[in-house]
């Protein structure tokens, strides 16, 4: 399944999408959104669920089934925008357990769920050369291991296909 993940207010992923035979789940943008409160009842209470019920709370289940996660965001200083961020934020606790792995000299959460994932992040607005740089490095942080793609555009008009 690819998984949609965008910042637009009026997303259409039939402009952009190139494979349409693939089942696609869009997570529209929306105001409404409230923030991870840390308090880890997604790793004790209810694993791999967040108990914000808010409409994003099922972010884990839906990475578990993703092997397309695709990221449209407006760049914020070579970062995620607002709503992208927060998303990502609610995401990662249910996606990954409680309990730490070192693994080639870095220790890091491991994965809840198996899947491979192959990222493709597209980035749109002004971007300096140390912004991408620094949405380059965050990207490969977050994909880790797995197959990622990153692409800066100047607009969001300028996104023809992901």
């Amino acid at each position: 399944m690819n998984l949609i993940i965008h910042d637009r207010e009026n997303l259409n992923i039939d402009n952009i999408l190139k494979d349409k035979t693939i089942e696609t789940k869009v997570i529209p943008y929306n105001e409404e959104i409230k923030p991870c409160i840390c308090c880890f009842a997604c790793w004790i209470k209810t694993p791999g669920q967040c108990i914000i019920k808010d409409g994003y709370d099922n972010m884990g289940e839906l990475l578990s089934k993703c092997s397309q996660l695709i990221i449209i965001s407006k760049n914020y200083y070579g970062g995620f925008s607002p709503f992208v961020k927060n998303l990502l934020d609610r995401s990662v606790c249910p996606f990954i357990l409680p309990y730490f792995k070192t693994e080639n000299g870095e220790t890091r959460h491991p994965r809840r769920y198996k899947n491979k994932i192959n990222y493709s992040v597209h980035f749109y607005g002004k971007i300096t050369k140390n912004e991408k740089e620094t949405a380059e490095k965050l990207v490969k942080r977050i994909a880790q291991k797995h197959k990622m793609t990153i692409c800066f555009y100047n607009s969001y008009e300028d996104i023809k296909e992901v």
